[in-house]
């Protein structure tokens, strides 16, 4: 396979642009080209200030110019992906220019959604189509894990295993390989889906919160729902698209049983109420902009927004089997739209796919679908599914039938998951090389130990792996119990030990309700205890004779982060959302994260200017409860060191830290402890000015200065700290206990943390 360095995206639209965004963020050079320099200048601004990028630095890696005077940009680029208008006219014009510039065997592609390949390279020169696939992300791509690709008779196979790797393990993208047919999978199975709700709330005049609310949790669909996500795509181009489905599909095809543009939609599109970009579509603001109004899918017009009323729902509780069979509206709507989808879903499937886990992981990766059809209608039974198309008429997919008579799609066969082919025969489900999950080592085995809220797994060749399963992952008496059993054991019998799992969110920290529940019954010094354990066992952690490596993911706060900055390195996924937010609820970090950051610091440029400088940078992360939006930025923000790894594909992120941990453990000695040196009362008058300024600019409430001041005393040793006699570890931890507690008594805290109970937001108090 070839190595891709350099890349070129020609079409600085939106997708243009956000492909070139995360084509930097996975360390690339880039080459945005687009009719005007400037537009395509204009375009990384755009994605800079969206988010686009997982590090505002990494839009420096983008070099913007025009398609008429730069296209020699181009001539070393290694892969060059298409972006522009869906015409296919535009495209193959551009394909000319670009086989003009570019070096023989690099890869080009189109971004295109609706264009079949064949029709693209139709016409063209056999060494371009042998160089030539479809790439189609979706959007935004930074955050949407689908990747579609599609290559053609006349595509080298070496391309397509170049770019299946690439966006693999480079870009972190789900990769499915579809047949070249219209919509490839998951926008033919995902608008058919679309097209039937829309098609019938309109016809059962439902409210548009009542089909929104029925299509979307009960079934592990984003609460966006169906309208949410009209608004969120463009109402404008799903109508392009829709129009796009029915063109490229034959008559007998079930898309055609709904009309090519309903017309409401049209008059929506015409009075340009087009979503979210144009401010306004099935969902807006209101007038005062206080309240939300919605389309009344019978009239067209707006009407104040009103709280979800269904009897079916109500009854259902969240059940998809038991609101299908509801006769309530919401019910009668759910049944009609998904048992129509996941029908098509399994009729379609033996045309576009090579099996029912492609069209599963294209609907939870382009979608967000929690689990893809083929797992739905295991959920809801294969046989009683096709008992209820049988009762309404419908005409039931031959690959249902046959999943039916199997017992379902999937399989658990000699400790592995399998599926069921549309010939009858069943396959293991696919899985790149070199993935670990927790799920599939589940399947293959038992774990070493199993404590209910937390277990730990065999990961192979003398690796163990801590898996946290209480809820938001959070540190309770039995996670705690259980993390010691863990060292214990893995000393005994293992070389190593990941912390980590399949969970979205690493952990969300000490659950703060113990935090209330201590002090309304005891009082803050009773939590002295539970403060004292968390500081052993992640000293613990950090000390241990064997490497401990933190597989974070997600969101990884307060104590959770904590304990990452104990471990002996840590693999974090590309998203990571990490930061001390103990500040948010009126405390100081309890369990070390003051003394780790100290000790970060330190270690960097900042010790060059003296013992100050640690500790206002400390300071600058910790006293604003400053939170990563990648893991890029949690590096630049001193929660990752630079020898710390980041994985772009959430996938494999337990395989990167499992051998991150076997690399640690030959020849491994823990961490020799440090001395810190503090900066005493000159210090704390540094970090006060800091407070000082922000108050004074109104940033700052008065509980938040009360915090700041104790979190200043903390990293700056108290009063009597002196920068000539350094301290170890357990006397920043010493003061770290006390400025918990003092704080924990506050009634300010108090409020802190029971609004964040209640609520889930913060009190600026």
């Amino acid at each position: 396979m070839g190595q891709i360095r350099k890349t070129g995206v020609i079409g600085a639209g939106v997708m243009g642009s956000g492909i070139a965004a995360h084509l930097a963020n996975a360390g690339l050079d880039v080459v945005l080209l687009d009719v005007e320099a400037a537009t395509a200048a204009a375009a990384v601004t755009k994605q800079l200030k969206a988010g686009g990028f997982m590090d505002a630095a990494f839009a420096e890696r983008v070099v913007t110019g025009s398609v008429s005077s730069d296209m020699p940009m181009l001539s070393d680029a290694d892969l060059i992906i298409e972006a522009v208008a869906e015409r296919l006219d535009v495209k193959q014009g551009l394909y000319g220019r670009i086989e003009a510039v570019r070096k023989p065997g690099s890869i080009v592609s189109s971004n295109t959604s609706t264009i079949p390949l064949s029709a693209l390279v139709e016409g063209l020169p056999e060494g371009f189509a042998a160089d030539f696939l479809v790439t189609h992300f979706f959007n935004p791509p930074r955050t949407m894990p689908l990747l579609e690709l599609v290559a053609g008779p006349r595509t080298r196979p070496e391309a397509l295993e170049t770019i299946r790797d690439f966006g693999d393990r480079v870009l972190g993208k789900s990769v499915v390989v579809c047949r070249d047919t219209p919509g490839f999978i998951a926008n033919r199975v995902g608008n058919y889906w679309m097209a039937a709700a829309v098609n019938e709330a309109i016809a059962l005049g439902l409210d548009v919160e009542v089909a929104d609310a029925a299509i979307s949790k009960p079934f592990g669909i984003p609460k966006t729902g169906i309208f949410g996500l009209m608004d969120l795509v463009g109402i404008d181009l799903m109508s392009m698209v829709l129009r796009s489905l029915h063109d490229a599909l034959p008559p007998s095809d079930p898309m055609q049983d709904y009309p090519v543009e309903p017309a409401l939609l049209a008059r929506m599109v015409g009075e340009k109420r087009l979503g979210r970009k144009s401010g306004a579509g099935f969902v807006k603001l209101s007038a005062d902009r206080k309240s939300r109004e919605v389309t009344d899918l019978v009239t067209g017009a707006y009407r104040p927004q009103k709280k979800v009323e269904s009897d079916a729902l109500d009854a259902a509780k969240g059940d998809a089997r038991a609101l299908m069979q509801h006769d309530g509206a919401a019910g009668r709507y759910a049944s009609a739209v998904m048992e129509k989808a996941l029908a098509y879903a399994a009729r379609v499937t033996p045309e576009i796919a090579d099996g029912p886990d492609a069209v599963d992981t294209a609907m939870r990766g382009g979608y967000g679908w929690a689990k893809g059809p083929f797992e739905l209608i295991d959920q809801l039974g294969a046989g009683w599914l096709v008992a209820r198309l049988e009762k309404r008429g419908v005409p039931v997919p031959d690959f249902l039938a046959k999943a039916a008579a199997a017992g379902g799609f999937y399989a658990i066969e000699n400790g592995a998951r399998t599926c069921l082919l549309p010939d009858g025969t069943r396959r293991k489900v696919a899985q790149a090389d070199g993935v670990i999950t927790l799920a599939a080592v589940q399947l293959a085995s038992k774990p070493v130990e199993d404590w209910g809220t937390a277990r730990l797994w065999d990961l192979g060749d003398g690796i163990a792996c801590f898996e946290i399963r209480s809820k938001m992952n959070t540190f309770g008496a039995p996670v705690l119990d259980a993390l010691e059993a863990t060292l214990a054991r893995v000393q005994q019998s293992f070389k190593g030990l990941v912390i980590g799992s399949d969970a979205p969110l690493f952990s969300a920290g000490a659950d703060i309700r113990v935090f209330l529940e201590t002090v309304e019954t005891s009082g803050p010094a009773a939590f002295g205890a539970s403060i004292d354990r968390g500081h052993r066992l992640f000293k613990a952690v950090k000390y241990a004779p064997f490497p401990v490596v933190g597989a974070a993911a997600g969101l990884a706060f307060g104590g959770g982060c904590e304990l990452l900055l104990h471990c002996r390195a840590i693999q974090a996924h590309a998203e990571l959302t990490i930061g001390l937010v103990e500040p948010r609820i009126g405390v100081v970090p309890g369990w070390g994260g003051c003394k780790e950051m100290l000790l970060r610091f330190a270690e960097g440029h900042a010790s060059a200017k003296g013992p100050v400088a640690p500790a206002l940078a400390a300071f600058g992360v910790i006293a604003p409860a400053k939170v990563s939006s990648s893991a890029f930025e949690a590096r630049r923000l001193g929660f990752l060191r630079p020898t710390d790894g980041i994985t772009m594909n959430r996938d494999r992120l337990l395989a990167d830290a499992k051998a991150k941990a076997l690399a640690l453990a030959e020849d491994y000695a823990p961490p020799a402890p440090p001395s810190l040196t503090l900066s005493g009362p000159s210090g704390a008058s540094a970090l006060r000015n800091v407070l000082d300024t922000e108050a004074m600019a109104g940033r700052l409430t008065a509980h938040d200065l009360v915090v700041g001041e104790a979190l200043a005393s903390v990293l700056t040793g108290g009063p009597d700290a002196d920068p000539a006699r350094p301290v170890d570890e357990d006397a920043v931890t010493a003061l770290e206990r006390a400025a918990f507690i003092a704080l924990l008594g506050e009634p300010a805290t108090l409020e802190r943390i029971r609004h964040m109970l209640a609520t889930g937001k913060p009190l600026r108090n």
